[in-house]
């Protein structure tokens, strides 16, 4: 019964993270009409950041940076959240939230790749049709652009990609530092957040003022749901259930988003989104699916 317990108190925190995380992306989106993206994403993941932190120390987390911890922690914050955070922020200037969803979250898919490359896992037929899949998916998504895709989307696509790249990267080769969870979440915010926040007020220029109700509504949002709740809703997670299970149920998160951002903000939702939907998922569930 206490597994089963715990099992069921995991699954409820994968659902809060991925419908959390998923409706971030129209959330996003709209904040970008007031606050340009490094700066907005910044600052909200530098308050998440304190907010962990404060919950960190009550909860009796030391956040002291165990010695020869700092570099590892530094090199993570710049993958896990400058790389990841910024570079799918950056990519919704020319992507859709939908589309920027979509290939965000081919990720495990390239984790799936670089963990042949690095660890010397066997790359299954499942693996390289799950990439051909998800292929096939952004394919159908981006099909219908022509030549014109060269101009208005390709920038997007690069960021987008980059993120969902680097961050595999990060999960493959950096090893998690010695300290608590919510210790570990709180530095990597900060140290990564950091660098948004100061590179958005040198070259975007933010104006405070330009922030409406609705907009500071969205920011209360995104440091409070996506950057805090989510984050310690996945760790949970991740203390009840194994890590493939919490990898199959990120799967929601795209959809969530393209949904939300079609009810949100009349993004196209029709046959095209649900394909390239079905194809994407398909094979990131097959890439990430372990022999019995």
């Amino acid at each position: 019964m206490a597994k089963l317990s715990a099992r069921s108190i995991g699954i409820l925190c994968l659902i809060v993270t991925s419908v959390g995380w998923g409706l971030n992306w129209p959330a996003m989106k709209i904040l970008l009409r007031e606050w340009p993206p490094l700066f907005a994403r910044g600052t909200a993941g530098m308050t998440a950041a304190i907010i962990i932190a404060a919950i960190a120390a009550r909860a009796g987390q030391t956040l002291a940076v165990p010695r020869g911890q700092a570099g590892r922690l530094c090199i993570s914050a710049a993958i896990n959240v400058f790389a990841w955070m910024g570079f799918s922020t950056l990519s919704m200037r020319w992507l859709s939230a939908g589309q920027g969803a979509l290939l965000v979250y081919t990720m495990p898919v390239w984790a799936t790749l670089l963990a042949s490359a690095f660890l010397g896992e066997r790359l299954t037929t499942k693996a390289i049709c799950g990439l051909v899949l998800c292929i096939a998916g952004v394919g159908i998504l981006f099909g219908d652009q022509g030549l014109s895709l060269g101009i208005d989307k390709l920038p997007g696509i690069l960021f987008a990609l980059g993120a969902a790249w680097l961050f595999a990267l990060g999960t493959i080769v950096i090893k998690p530092t010695a300290m608590p969870p919510l210790s570990s979440v709180a530095w990597q915010l900060a140290i990564g957040c950091l660098p948004m926040i100061v590179l958005g007020v040198l070259f975007e220029h933010p104006q405070l003022s330009a922030l409406s109700p609705a907009g500071a509504a969205v920011m209360v949002y995104m440091t409070i749901v996506p950057m805090g709740v989510c984050y310690i809703s996945w760790f949970a997670a991740l203390r009840r259930l194994p890590p493939a299970t919490a990898s199959m149920a990120t799967l929601m998160t795209p959809i969530v988003g393209v949904v939300a951002a079609a009810i949100s903000l009349g993004e196209p939702l029709g046959f095209k989104e649900f394909a390239a939907l079905s194809f994407t998922i398909a094979g990131i569930a097959l890439a990430l699916r372990r022999p019995a």
